[in-house]
């Protein structure tokens, strides 16, 4: 028995950008059910048509600034079943934070990264089953800007590479996999993050990165 294709609505001003995603998700099996170019159309089809996921630039018309942030807040708020991707040209910190903060069926990329089909596609899949995930350049950008004495400045390298696998919505297995590691060695590090961090375990993957983004982000 065939499984009812994912409905995904795309909202972005750029035309060419917003056809190909289309192209590309169709031949992937999604069902796209609208296409918006600025985030009142985006508003309206998401209303009418209940899309499974919204994917959303960060920069819409009319003012190219945070239109397509407020509209996925909307979004969450009135459609919280509605999965949300932002996609943005530039590491924007601060406005993609409250969103991601939500903690589930959320992702943040970066338009440039957007260079591997499957790898997109898998993104996808992982926020439309509730999963969050984040762009390991919003990690690193946030690594970056912090003050000297900050407590990341306690994490050793291999610690960073694994919270910015944590980011991309990985599993402790995935991670293993991914860095040639065991399993029970990245639980050690995960450990270690969240005490260095002075940050709660927790079993939930996606919650743990997204509770220390909220920490990195606190000023």
């Amino acid at each position: 028995m065939n499984e009812t294709p994912t409905r995904v609505v795309l909202a972005d001003d750029d035309v060419l950008l917003r056809e190909g995603l289309a192209s590309l998700l169709e031949r992937s099996g999604f069902e796209v059910a609208g296409q918006a170019g600025n985030a009142a159309e985006l508003l309206a089809l998401v209303r009418e048509r209940r899309p499974d996921l919204a994917v959303v630039d960060i920069r819409m018309p009319p003012g190219h600034a945070t239109e397509g942030v407020e509209a996925a807040k909307v979004i969450r708020t009135e459609l919280p079943e509605v999965g949300i991707l932002l996609l943005s040209a530039h590491v924007e910190v601060d406005q993609a934070m409250e969103l991601l903060a939500t903690g589930h069926r959320v992702g943040y990329l970066l338009k440039s990264r957007v260079t591997a089909v499957s790898d997109f596609v898998e993104t996808l899949e992982r926020i439309v089953h509730g999963g969050s995930v984040v762009d390991p350049s919003l990690v690193s950008e946030l690594f970056s800007t912090r003050r000297r004495q900050d407590p990341l400045e306690l994490l050793t390298q291999r610690e960073r590479e694994v919270l910015s696998l944590m980011a991309e919505g990985r599993s402790n297995a995935g991670i293993a996999h991914k860095l040639w590691i065991t399993e029970g060695t990245v639980e050690k590090h995960v450990r270690s993050i969240m005490s260095r961090l002075r940050l709660p375990e927790t079993e939930d993957d996606h919650r743990r990165v997204l509770a220390v983004l909220a920490f990195l982000d606190a000023r």
